[in-house]
């Protein structure tokens, strides 16, 4: 792993931000698709670090639950050069000033994907998929959508989670994004730029509680089965 994490040439790509491929878009709200941002010679680096999360969706970024690639790779998304190339092409000059949180998921339930807008703590977002490919069509694709009630009221084509795409977006009042219920492995790195340093710790509190919960649920359920999700949930 040495000379992979030595080896800049192999890691994002930030002029793939803004080449001809790459999809931006300023209405209804600002937001960009941009694949093959990673090179392909990562991918089994970074499929066997990624970290054995046992809770469902997204859940804080710990170091050391990961390993050499993933780390390396949180690390160069969270430069000041590549998040300011991702806020020129949201219009936010200078995104690198805003505090960041970090957080990753492995695994979706059914329950995951509502159409929401994200909340006013954030400035913007972004997701970077690791899934070797995706064969599915509607299920676990990103959908940028017009209304808060219509999945298929798409602003552009569903966004597949394969690896190397990276997707970001301004919140605003109507950023609405979410995707068909889907339920397995979907691989996902999401920055989030937040408004302030406070509410950066908030959400840093707040992810640490829910994925204690998280796994004291699975603890409840391969423990009691069934039940082990209500009793959880009551806690």
């Amino acid at each position: 792993m040495t000379s992979l994490a030595a080896d800049a040439s192999l890691w994002l790509d930030s002029s793939a931000l803004r080449n001809e491929d790459a999809l931006i878009k300023s209405q209804p709200f600002p937001f960009f698709v941009a694949q093959k941002v990673l090179n392909e010679e990562l991918m089994s680096s970074l499929l066997e670090d990624f970290p054995k999360l046992k809770g469902a969706g997204y859940l804080p970024y710990e170091n050391e639950e990961c390993g050499e690639s993933v780390n390396t790779l949180i690390g160069r998304m969270l430069e000041p050069a590549f998040c300011d190339a991702i806020g020129d092409n949201l219009g936010i000059e200078q995104l690198s000033q805003y505090p960041t949180y970090v957080s990753i998921s492995r695994t979706l339930k059914k329950r995951h994907g509502n159409i929401h807008t994200d909340g006013k703590s954030k400035v913007a977002t972004a997701l970077l998929y690791l899934n070797p490919e995706w064969t599915l069509d509607g299920n676990g694709c990103l959908r940028f959508l017009n209304r808060i009630d219509d999945y298929e009221d798409m602003v552009v084509p569903e966004i597949k989670p394969s690896y190397g795409t990276l997707v970001a977006f301004k919140r605003a009042e109507n950023s609405f994004h979410g995707h068909l219920p889907f339920e397995g492995q979907r691989l996902v790195i999401q920055i989030a730029w937040l408004v302030s340093a406070a509410d950066k710790d908030r959400k840093a509190k707040r992810g640490k509680l829910s994925h204690k919960l998280k796994q004291l649920q699975g603890w409840f359920g391969r423990k009691f089965g069934g039940a082990g999700k209500d009793a959880a949930t009551q806690m």
